[in-house]
């Protein structure tokens, strides 16, 4: 069977919803084919013994404009974090320590170092273009060498490094700071807007949104209807000078162009005729998930607030590396939430259920006393063992990938567009990327020769 588009728009997160909208909006023929049998990609909310748990993205920073500009469309509301009371960091020791504002009650020398790395690491995200890194002067000798051996040559403190490294490795990233480069580290910053952005958590979650963030997912295919088709796992394009034909299951669907809206990784999947050019193919390869295992615990009420504590914990050399009070608006009832990433989620993906979930609680129980070992409710979201995400939030360069291959990602190949949130300069592997590629991807399609 052979059906004829516009545009065919392979994946249904983000990026390929909010393409797929302004194509409609434009009056074209489009189609959205998305392999899973739910919209969102990387977002989706579940409700588990009655309340809701947003197993994916699910913050919104205030210079996240085009995510907040989409949200304002879609008439989203959205609510504060809550962040009221002491934060706790817990030292290499295991002394918990109580604390406002942005630094870490750390020794004094300690503090000064942290102080310089972060004055350091600003000053060069100031002069990195996140859509084009590989234009810094100093980028190859950047990427050339580790997040580690930059923070190792900076500094000499490594409780001072150990956390610097946790904000960008652990936290963002989420792979170790040996496994990437310092550019990669410094663009994750420019995505940002500063490194200190990533530092304040109360700036880089400030708010969520009501019924979680994958209502942008499902609003838009709510307004797309019968042109978002799920459980439709594309294995072949075939592309010409005259368009694409996109091969799933038993129908063959022709378009003048397609958006290929699924991460870097993934691409490999689909077999294209004729082959994609091999720099499209290494610069793929290249590129990986971090692996982070988000836990979420319920409890009759938000407890930590009694004692004056925000809900807030940074532990650098904890399985659980920093944590939230994660209680929807409303509720009587209490949520933490907190993430197991990079080394520690290789360790704890190898467990059973049961001993992964005494871990991590006896990690929380670390931050707030035993009242944390025994919640009402427990939620994982493990996606590196989910094959068509591989892992989170969003995938970056091997040593020396960004200024080898990084141009390359967001090229055209033929009537075929690329991108998702992990290509973005701004807003890099959060949802505001996402909606800012879409959005580029529907230009370009609209515009036909627009430069990328």
């Amino acid at each position: 069977m052979m059906s004829t588009h516009d545009t065919v728009i392979v994946g249904g997160g983000v990026t390929g919803l909010v393409a797929a909208w302004r194509l409609a909006e434009a009056g074209q023929d489009v189609v959205v084919l998305e392999a899973r049998e739910r919209v969102g990609g990387r977002l989706r909310s579940e409700e588990h013994d009655g309340s809701l748990f947003e197993i994916g993205g699910q913050w919104v920073s205030p210079d996240q404009d085009a995510l907040v500009g989409l949200l304002d469309e879609l008439g989203l509301e959205t609510y504060p974090r809550f962040r009221e009371g002491e934060s706790l960091y817990v030292a290499g020791d295991g002394a918990v320590r109580r604390f406002t504002g942005e630094d870490l009650p750390v020794g004094p020398d300690t503090a000064a170092a942290i102080e310089r790395l972060t004055k350091t690491l600003d000053d060069l995200t100031a002069e990195i273009d996140p859509d084009r890194p590989w234009d810094h002067p100093e980028a190859e000798r950047l990427d050339h060498m580790t997040f580690q051996q930059w923070l190792e040559e900076e500094c000499d403190d490594v409780e001072a490094r150990d956390n610097i490294a946790l904000f960008i490795g652990p936290a963002m990233l989420t792979k170790p700071a040996w496994s990437f480069s310092a550019l990669q580290a410094l663009l994750m910053a420019a995505s940002a807007g500063s490194f200190l952005h990533l530092v304040d958590a109360d700036f880089i979650l400030d708010r969520r949104v009501e019924g979680g963030l994958a209502s942008v997912a499902h609003e838009l295919t709510r307004r797309l209807g019968d042109r978002v088709r799920l459980s439709q796992d594309v294995t072949a394009v075939e592309y010409d000078d005259e368009g694409a034909t996109v091969v799933v299951k038993h129908e063959r669907l022709r378009a003048r162009r397609v958006i290929v809206a699924v991460p870097p990784p993934l691409v490999r999947r689909i077999r294209f005729t004729p082959e994609l050019p091999a720099e499209h193919r290494h610069a793929r390869e290249h590129q990986s998930f971090g692996l982070v295992i988000k836990v979420q615990a319920e409890y009759p009420t938000p407890f930590w607030r009694e004692e004056g504590l925000s809900g807030t914990g940074f532990g650098p050399y904890q399985v659980v590396h920093e944590v939230y009070d994660n209680t929807p608006a409303g509720s009587t009832v209490g949520h933490l939430v907190g993430f197991v990433s990079d080394e520690a989620a290789d360790r704890l993906g190898t467990l059973g259920v049961e001993e992964r979930r005494e871990q991590v609680l006896a990690s929380l129980t670390a931050y707030f006393g035993d009242a944390a070992r025994s919640p009402t409710t427990y939620v994982e979201s493990d996606w590196q063992h989910q094959e068509l995400t591989g892992g989170a939030y969003g995938t970056s360069f091997d040593v020396g990938g960004l200024t080898r291959y990084g141009r390359v990602l967001r090229q055209p190949v033929g009537p075929i567009e690329f991108g998702t949130s992990d290509v973005s300069g701004l807003g890099f592997q959060h949802v505001d990327g996402a909606v800012r590629v879409g959005t580029e991807l529907a230009q370009r399609v609209l515009t036909p020769g627009a430069a990328s």
